[in-house]
């Protein structure tokens, strides 16, 4: 793989899309499909409003976000409205997110996020644009990397470093054990993913029960909070995510 961008792509003016230019064309040369591992994804027709490319084998779709510089906590999206409805409907694509650096030409990060891992709680509503501004009122989104459990962010380049690529098919296929379509039940299992993330490898049961006033003020509406919590221990002990040790002990797979 390689982590050099070629400029001799980019004859645009606007910056925006010089990195456009340069992102896709890198990840239309470089970059094989991490679902099915086929070695090469396509570019889809310009200004197609969903996704940039797909995989000819496997069909999977694929939206690419690329920022000059480290990525960061957060990175800017479209219409807030639209990001919502396609997650809810489970239209969304697999999302691609690239740090490059526009002054040495080289893609330093690239990582994967499976459509499945992304619920509405991941994405932030931004103020609507000034009654100044040409699309006044328009109201964008951000996505909240750091909210998205590790198991969904797969690392394909990190640190200017490639991982193997059995390594990444392997992950990916194991964060599909995490999907359903089920929208409020998959962000409650993730919402406990992400605290069991937060504890040491070997861990208890009254130790996530400490996450129970953030989990409540998330979920507003259950009264049971501790029985769900339990629910979807179980759910993640089926997956083989945690192993159950006995005595409300529980140990990181």
């Amino acid at each position: 793989m390689e982590l050099c961008l070629n400029n001799k792509t980019a004859d645009y003016h606007s910056g925006s899309q010089i990195a456009r230019v340069l992102t896709e064309d890198w990840m239309d040369k470089n970059m094989y499909c991490p679902r099915c591992g086929n070695l090469h994804i396509t570019r889809f027709e310009n200004n197609r409003p969903v996704a940039d490319f797909f995989c000819p084998v496997c069909n999977s779709e694929y939206e690419l976000k690329s920022k000059n510089g480290p990525l960061g906590k957060k990175i800017t999206d479209g219409t807030y409205e639209t990001m919502i409805e396609r997650i809810n409907s489970n239209q969304n694509p697999d999302f691609f997110f690239m740090s490059y650096s526009k002054a040495s030409l080289t893609v330093n990060d690239l990582f994967f996020i499976p459509k499945h891992f992304f619920v509405p709680d991941i994405i932030e509503k931004r103020k609507p644009l000034s009654s100044s501004a040409r699309r006044a009122g328009w109201v964008g989104c951000n996505i909240l990397l750091d909210k998205i459990p590790e198991q969904g962010r797969i690392h394909i380049i990190s640190g200017g470093r490639v991982s193997d690529t059995e390594s990444v098919l392997s992950k990916v296929k194991k964060g599909i054990e995490l999907e359903t379509m089920d929208i409020n039940g998959r962000g409650w299992l993730f919402d406990v993913l992400n605290c069991v993330n937060a504890l040491p490898q070997q861990f208890t049961l009254n130790e996530v029960y400490e996450f129970e006033s953030v989990l409540q003020a998330k979920h507003p509406n259950n009264k049971n909070i501790r029985p769900k919590i339990r629910q979807q221990l179980q759910l993640l002990r089926d997956k083989d995510f945690i192993a159950f040790l006995g005595n409300g002990v529980y140990r990181k797979i």
